[in-house]
């Protein structure tokens, strides 16, 4: 008799349970955000990613009615701030940004990361992506694409690139063009674009698929020449430079920037913060400040970002294994 009872008194207690939970995270999902939010960044303030934490962040402080703080967590190739968003407590009350070298690049390129990159983080809103640039040095005798290839073909491993830092979409895209053409060059990595960019200004090394903000400015003032964008299409920014797949079919290398949260957080909370991204992307000021920037917005949802991931981590892996690049 008791065992009867038990049998039906433990179901519905755990019914209960499981509508009290429900009821719980939706209580919690509609007061969020109650407290500040802290945006980890996992580069040095001042670059792209920052940029746009912060862009999305004043937006949502002002929709929200939280202070959305930017933290800048960088080293590692953006392992360590992406390790700290995948360790935070899963209460939205701690996000990251991502990008093409933290979220796939990164897991091909590292042995070991300290998280797991499939089951640490739940995406929510890609946010924006860009092309780089190759530009060259003005003293290198190339004006067009098929030029520089046929010099780096006749010069086997002479030339010199420079990249952002090992495992870069700079360094990466660099790698692409060169499986893609048969040529080879010797890295020269920095730890940031600034550096590596003047360099090439300054003649220390020959090109560079820099991200296009900086490289459009340097291109403009005539210390650098832009052979292409890595972009399927044109850039506004640089209308008067052709697309890399006007020369290679399909060449696409940009740079992606989207907003995480850890592995666990409510989905409720995550489709707010999703849907206030896609919101914030369709502001005319806000296209206007990306545009300016080179920046294509997009805003989307979860599941279409964890899509975009799962297509780039695949073509990146394939990158690193025909260029032999060595893991880190």
């Amino acid at each position: 008799m008791l065992r009867r009872t038990l049998l039906r008194t433990v179901p519905r207690a755990l019914t209960a349970l499981l509508f009290a939970t429900t009821a719980s995270l939706a209580a919690h999902a509609a007061d969020y955000p109650s407290k500040p939010v802290t945006i980890v960044v996992p580069f040095t303030a001042g670059g792209n990613t920052d940029a746009f934490a912060r862009m999305v962040g004043d937006e949502l402080d002002k929709s929200l009615g939280q202070r959305f703080l930017v933290e800048n967590k960088p080293g590692a190739g953006g392992n360590i701030g992406s390790a700290q968003v995948a360790r935070a407590t899963p209460d939205g009350y701690t996000l990251g940004m991502g990008t093409v070298s933290t979220h796939a690049i990164n897991p091909s390129l590292y042995k070991k990361l300290p998280y797991d990159p499939d089951t640490a983080f739940a995406p929510v809103s890609l946010i924006a992506t860009l092309p780089n640039v190759l530009v060259v040095n003005p003293s290198i005798q190339a004006r067009t694409v098929p030029e520089l290839v046929d010099l780096l073909k006749a010069e086997p491993g002479v030339h010199t690139y420079a990249s952002s830092g090992p495992g870069t979409s700079p360094h990466l895209g660099a790698e692409l063009f060169a499986t893609r053409t048969g040529t080879s060059m010797t890295h020269v990595p920095y730890k940031g674009s600034g550096q590596s960019i003047m360099d090439v200004v300054a003649g220390h090394v020959d090109l560079v698929f820099d991200n296009i903000p900086t490289a459009a400015q340097q291109a403009k003032a005539g210390k650098v020449r832009a052979l292409a964008v890595t972009s399927l299409e044109r850039a506004p920014l640089l209308p008067e430079v052709p697309a890399m797949a006007e020369y290679l079919p399909g060449f696409e290398a940009t740079s992606w920037h989207g907003l995480f949260a850890p592995a666990g957080t409510p989905r409720e909370i995550v489709d707010k913060l999703s849907r206030e991204v896609q919101r914030i992307m369709k502001l005319p000021h806000i296209q206007e400040r990306m545009q300016a920037m080179g920046a294509k917005p997009i805003g989307n949802t979860p599941e279409e970002f964890a899509q975009h991931i799962a297509v780039e981590r695949k073509k990146w892996a394939e990158v690193i294994k025909a260029s032999g690049v060595a893991q880190q």
